[in-house]
Order: structure tokens, then sequence, then C-alpha cells
């Protein structure tokens, strides 16, 4: 009897942990769609546009993530997106993380992207549960969703998105499918 239900215990770990992965990889087409990507950069300038271009301007990260002196991201950057297509978006509080968290993920493959966003040393010291919190509320993770006009959102909706996270938490948070 033992051994059976440890067998029935080991097969619902596993499905939980599939179910876990499998939750992580629609995050992860979040997390790489342009909407994030592009300030989530590996060096100190932004990209820009669906395509990823450079941004224009030759914009940097800067001491705090808000632009050097000279070029603020809120030189551009207002707090509400402007109505042409194309124009600079807004959000309040504009900005990349700052490089000492750079929370860089551009260029990552999915499982080395789930192992970067559970690493409080790259993901800006949050836990999980405080990620969770950045993400249903942060009003520059928000915008994402309303990107302006030209502009794609995300391929699942904000809702869909932290009920993905919630499930991949919930799952233990796992950073590849089941054996």
């Amino acid at each position: 009897m033992r051994s059976a239900t440890l067998l029935v215990i080991g097969l619902w770990a596993a499905d939980a942990r599939a179910d876990g992965w499998s939750a992580f990889a629609e995050i992860a087409s979040v997390l790489t769609c342009p909407r994030c990507i592009s300030c989530h950069v590996p060096g100190d300038a932004p990209l820009q546009g669906d395509g990823g271009r450079p941004h224009n301007m030759n914009v940097k990260r800067g001491v705090d993530g808000s632009g050097t002196p000279a070029l603020r991201c809120s030189t551009c950057h207002q707090t509400e997106n402007s109505e042409a297509v194309h124009a600079p978006p807004g959000a309040p509080d504009w900005r990349l993380p700052p490089p000492r968290m750079r929370m860089a993920w551009l260029g990552l493959g999915t499982e080395a992207l789930c192992q970067s966003l559970k690493d409080p040393a790259r993901n800006g010291g949050r836990s999980l549960a405080a990620l969770e919190e950045h993400l249903r509320s942060d009003a520059i993770v928000n915008w994402a969703w309303s990107p302006g006009p030209g502009r794609q959102p995300p391929p699942l909706s904000h809702e869909a998105f932290v009920a993905r996270f919630v499930a991949w938490e919930q799952a233990g948070a796992p950073c590849r499918s089941a054996p």
C-alpha cells in the first residue's frame, strides 16, 4: 500500500511540475515579446519597435535606469501614451531596470529565463510573491497591455499572464519539464 501511495504522489508531483513548466512557457512568451524585451537588455541601450531596433538618439540606461542626466527617459516618454501612431509610448515612471539589477532576458532560452526570474540577484531582489505583485500592479508592466497606437500587446491578456504566473508559482516554479 505504501509503494502505491508513493507512486500516486510521485505521479501527481510529475504532473504538477509538467503543468508548472507549461505555464512558464506561456509566461516566457510574454517576457520575450517586444513590449518587455526592449528594456530587459544586457547592455545599456534599450531597443524600440516590434523589430527590436536600437533606440533612436543613442539613449542609454543611466545610473538609475531612467536615462542619462542629459537625456532622461521622461524627456520623451510621458506618463501616458501619445495618441499618434508610433509616437513615444508612456506610463508613470518610464524606465529600464537599473544597471545594478538589469533583469536582462534578451537572448535567454526559456530555461535560462526561468532561472533568471527566480534568482533574487537577477530579478530586482524579489521573492516569487513579490514578483507576482510586481507583475500584477506595476504601472510600467501593465502598460504593455495598452501600448498605444502602432504597437502589439503581449500574446496573453494581463489576466491570463498573472494566472499563468500563479500556476507556475503554485507548481513549485519549475524551470524544466518533469523527467
